[in-house]
């Protein structure tokens, strides 16, 4: 990968539009290398003290609330937070004009010198990418790990530049991209791409599932020789992106045994990168729950093993690694009750694969801001596995439309309500499940905000 020095961004006229974390980011990045910054947003100044809080205000000019489109008429250079819509009409007008936009991922690889390991699909990116970036770090690699999961990858190419007089600050960079960065690259190119799984989600902001895909498959863009992708061949679509790759092709599969790649035998996670099969752990040995999850172990487990892991780092990894928070995270056992909290599961695919992890009876709270999914998906899982499903949110009226005779429904105005009901529908034995299948925008800040207050709630029961 080759990196710029940040000359050339050097008194550019500059527009960040969208100031959550990774607009901030990138305007701090833009900042140090002396551009000439603008930031935009639709919310009101009072909505957005906290996040210019971290900016230099001396040399910084802020449009923001009604009107803050206009930001990019004179701009050189436009920077697209992930959550802005990639069509706006200002955005497109900034395009015919001849203004270059991107998105704050394509910024931050000009920067990045160490090879960068990027992480896509529907569901399971963070898991991936914490336990790839657990088994770097158990191997004494200098890693940095985020991207679309916590830290912005603008915060490492800050602390790229800023290093730049001494040595590399990092061995490798882990990053979870998703389909809305992947839809403003120019020459974003990973040494090692991964798509998890594409299922219809977003389709809100798609005109259909085909576009989804595209924007997902844009991570292999720029790949060339040298270069790895790593392919689940589980899901067809996602197997098919392999044809013609110029690089390295690896696969990981819980159904069928591969010649390149990580696979389950029986029981047994195997992997076959490198001259034999070694034996990774059995699937009982590891924490997480899930078959969807031990796939996500899968992937991790090629990544590592690419990077140079030793199959002893990565086993030790696999049998103590608890999950992530908000993804099936067990929360508390009350009175025989288990309170699960996947609140990251924020579209039906996701919501499926958590019901289908437990076998106890489930309560399920499920609803929230519609992303046009199609809950007529659940109907089957919910008839078998739902004994009470809680609604919540916008999303409410289409779930009890599409689910209205599979199983008793029951509607909640807040989190807290859901909570009460469903603690007192459950009997010991039972499972309540948070997994909206649905984002949390209505209600919450976001899934993590949502996560947690349920967490609170269950813990004050």
């Amino acid at each position: 990968m080759t990196s710029v020095t940040g000359t050339e961004l050097t008194g550019k006229r500059v527009t960040v539009v969208g100031l959550a974390r990774s607009g901030v980011a990138a305007a701090r990045l833009l900042q140090e290398v002396g551009a000439r910054v603008t930031v935009s947003d639709a919310r009101a100044a009072s909505d957005l003290a906290q996040a210019l809080a971290q900016l230099d205000r001396h040399d910084l000019s802020v449009r923001v609330g009604p009107g803050y489109e206009s930001a990019v008429a004179d701009a050189e250079l436009v920077v697209v937070s992930p959550g802005v819509p990639w069509r706006l009409q200002a955005l497109r007008e900034a395009r015919q004009r001849g203004a270059r936009v991107i998105g704050e991922v394509e910024l931050a690889s000009w920067f990045l010198d160490a090879p960068l390991v990027a992480v896509t699909g529907t569901n399971g990116k963070s898991t991936t990418v914490t336990l790839a970036g657990l088994m770097l770090q158990q191997s004494r690699k200098r890693v940095f790990v985020g991207g679309n999961l916590g830290t912005p990858l603008a915060e490492a190419a800050l602390t790229v530049y800023r290093s730049r007089s001494g040595g590399p600050p990092y061995d490798y960079i882990v990053a979870e991209i998703s389909s809305f960065q992947l839809e403003s690259i120019e020459r974003f190119r990973p040494w090692l791409a991964a798509i998890l799984n594409i299922t219809a989600d977003h389709l809100d902001r798609y005109d259909s599932f085909t576009d989804y895909r595209a924007a997902k498959a844009r991570i292999f863009e720029n790949q060339a020789a040298g270069d790895v992708a790593v392919l689940n061949l589980d899901d067809p679509g996602v197997a098919e992106l392999g044809k013609g790759h110029p690089g390295t092709v690896l696969g990981f599969s819980l159904r069928r045994a591969v010649e390149h790649g990580v696979y389950l035998a029986g029981d047994t996670v195997m992997a076959s990168i490198g001259p034999r099969a070694e034996t990774i752990c059995r699937t009982g040995e590891m924490r997480l729950l899930g078959a969807h999850n031990v796939s996500n172990a899968m992937a991790a487990v090629a990544i590592a093993l690419a990077c140079g892991c030793s199959v002893e780092t990565v086993r030790e990894v696999l049998k103590t690694f608890p999950g992530i928070e908000h993804a099936l995270e067990l929360v508390r056992e009350r009175g025989g009750v288990r309170f699960v909290n996947d609140s990251k599961g924020t579209n039906v695919d996701a919501t499926l694969k958590a019901l289908e992890t437990f076998r106890a009876p489930i309560i399920l709270i499920a609803g929230g801001r519609d992303k046009n999914g199609d809950f007529r998906r659940l109907r089957e899982m919910v008839r078998r596995r739902v004994k009470t499903l809680i609604l919540i949110g916008e999303a409410a009226a289409r779930l009890r439309e599409a689910l209205a005779d599979c199983t008793q429904i029951r509607q909640a105005g807040t989190l807290s309500e859901a909570v009460t009901l469903a603690a007192g529908a459950a009997v010991s034995g039972d499972v309540v499940l948070l997994s909206p299948a649905c984002a949390s925008f209505d209600m919450f800040v976001d899934y993590q905000d949502r996560g947690r207050q349920f967490k609170q709630l269950v813990a004050s029961l």
